[in-house]
């Protein structure tokens, strides 16, 4: 049975204290490395650690949300319709796989697991599957037309196609399609991780929370008119999720769906990472990176 749309309450919670830097360019997602993330921008992508940026590395056009596997920052390129490896230790580019771009506008992700690389490689519906330590592909996927959202967890590739209004699950054995679930309203951005697969369905303003193994929609919470543009990560218990409209961010109790605490002004797109010591939140238009210190007193009651 499908959980009932929650429209939790807000708890009065704790004052929540950020550190913020400045961000020439437009920087943008994100991925954890360490006690630093790397960062898209402009021409470039960055590491950036609480004391400011630690090294840049010149790329033609890096889009969307990257990966990090063995030591290699793996980014998405616009420009060449390529993905790019970076060594994380020198911060020179090692490897370039032409695999083809499914969005070009950049809203897309490139996912490690099952010590593969996978992004979405064509509009028409396919994923490509890439051996990082080679840089060849060793696969190609098909899957539904408007496939360009990833997320690798509990032992699969999902994929959602905004398009098609659906979440796939893609075997790593196999590289074949096991599964579809039916989605609300322009699906995006998704995350894998306590206990269930999240897709922000854009376009209802809400996050629908799927059972992995039964493959069903299990509950959605509301957060607001829209959720385009925004992002997402779990992590302590909780889904966060990058928002755009009506504040910076929106913490949600993986369990009950609650919305624990709703954070920040609105400052526009941008992306988020979860680590325990921090979560980490990007505002392309406000030129800024935050650091919101000690995430498990996020929500917590005065």
């Amino acid at each position: 049975m499908i959980a009932a749309l929650v429209f939790a309450p807000l708890p009065s919670v704790a004052a929540q204290q950020t550190e913020v830097q400045h961000v020439a360019g437009y920087g943008d997602f994100l991925v954890v490395d360490g006690k630093s993330v790397w960062m898209t921008n402009t021409g470039r992508v960055e590491q950036w650690g609480r004391q400011g940026r630690l090294a840049s590395v010149a790329l033609p056009k890096p889009c969307g949300a990257m990966a990090i596997i063995g030591g290699g920052l793996w980014v998405a390129d616009c420009a060449e319709r390529a993905i790019h490896r970076v060594d994380t230790r020198t911060a020179m580019r090692t490897h370039s796989v032409a695999t083809g771009i499914a969005d070009p506008a950049g809203e897309l992700n490139v996912v490690a697991g099952a010590g593969s690389v996978w992004v979405a490689s064509d509009a028409n519906g396919e994923i490509a599957r890439v051996d990082p330590v080679a840089g060849i592909i060793t696969a190609r996927i098909a899957v539904a037309p408007g496939t360009s959202y990833l997320a690798f967890g509990h032992g699969a590739l999902w994929a959602v196609s905004s398009a098609g209004a659906v979440l796939q699950r893609i075997d790593p054995a196999s590289n074949r399609v096991t599964m579809r679930i039916a989605l609300g309203r322009q699906p995006g951005f998704l995350a894998a991780g306590e206990g269930a697969v999240w897709v922000q369905e854009q376009g209802d303003g809400t996050l629908a929370r799927i059972d992995p193994v039964r493959g069903i929609v299990s509950g959605r919470v509301k957060i607001g008119a829209r959720l385009t543009y925004g992002d997402i990560d779990t992590g302590g218990g909780r889904v966060w999720v990058r928002t755009t409209d009506d504040q910076e961010l929106v913490a949600i109790d993986a369990q009950s769906l609650a919305i624990l605490a709703r954070l920040g002004k609105p400052v526009g797109s941008g992306a988020l990472r979860y680590t325990p010591a921090g979560l980490w939140t990007s505002a392309h238009d406000a030129h800024s990176l935050s650091l919101w210190p000690k995430p498990g007193r996020i929500g917590a009651p005065r």
